[in-house]
């Protein structure tokens, strides 16, 4: 299974819409690599996600349009984390995070929601 987490400078990024990197992580082989967003932001993150073959993503805060994008790629989102990436990710993968359905951005904009 992949997941991803939004990353930067190895702390969980807290704004899904406006992420510039996700940390991705192979579950089955414990690998992992960063991948860039490019020109990506919001809905398109979503198909990224999809494209790159990701089922679940963890994040820090994120609006209830993109949730539902990702829900309809076929992606659960695990939203209100923080911290180091790493640890976060073995934490997922102990099955210690619960998939949480709470937003956490509730405007249509281009902002800096924490």
């Amino acid at each position: 299974m992949k997941f991803a987490i939004t990353y930067s400078n190895g702390e969980v990024f807290q704004h899904f819409g406006q992420t510039r990197e996700f940390k991705v992580f192979d579950s089955e082989t414990k690998e992992s690599m960063i991948v860039g967003s490019g020109e990506y932001s919001h809905g398109g993150l979503a198909t990224l996600l999809q494209e790159i073959g990701v089922s679940a993503l963890i994040c820090g805060g994120i609006g209830d349009g993109a949730r539902r994008m990702l829900n309809g790629n076929g992606i659960k989102v695990y939203s209100g984390n923080k911290g180091n990436v790493d640890e976060i990710a073995e934490a997922f993968m102990s099955d210690k995070l619960d998939e949480n359905n709470v937003s956490t951005c509730h405007h249509d904009h281009e902002c800096h929601c924490h």
